[in-house]
């Protein structure tokens, strides 16, 4: 197991200046990844980057929520609510409900797989790739001697062959 701590990822702000974020994996490579995992820190309202041929998973970790206008419609997401897919080109308006949020991103080229963020496990299935994100100190029941630190909310995070 590979534990990455947020703490040691440095902040890298948007190309927008509404925000900044930290990167937890972008896998192969930073440079030409194929799955991009990071945490971001919204200060300001304004549009989200696009990312065209890439898919996207968000879910507000901390903070009030946002609302997000998306081609489909507006949605409102707050600490409590499930993960929002939509596609990278959509790139939706953000406003935040009651100042910053700390959110998670989970990001993916198209043609790599699909992914999905969920609060557990709901089911079983074979994957490329699994991660977790813990924003609060989790315990593993087979080793308590070695907790999966905060900021490192309980997302499982997969890539599945399309």
């Amino acid at each position: 197991m590979n534990v990455v701590n947020l703490s040691d990822c440095p902040f890298v702000p948007w190309r927008n200046g509404g925000g900044r974020t930290r990167e937890l994996l972008a896998w192969p490579t930073a440079r030409d990844w194929l799955v991009r995992v990071s945490v971001a820190e919204i200060e300001a309202d304004g549009p989200f980057s696009p990312f065209t041929g890439i898919d996207r998973c968000f879910a507000v970790l901390e903070g009030a929520g946002v609302e997000l206008a998306l081609p489909a419609g507006v949605v409102q997401l707050g600490p409590e609510s499930d993960a929002l897919a939509f596609a990278g080109e959509d790139a939706p308006a953000c406003h935040l409900l009651a100042g910053p949020t700390r959110d998670l991103n989970l990001m993916a080229r198209r043609d790599a797989g699909r992914i999905t963020m969920q609060r557990e496990p709901r089911t079983r299935t074979a994957a490329l790739w699994r991660g977790l994100f813990a924003n609060d100190t989790l315990w593993w029941t087979d080793d308590p001697s070695r907790p999966l630190p905060s900021r490192g909310s309980g997302w499982w995070l997969t890539l599945e062959n399309r």
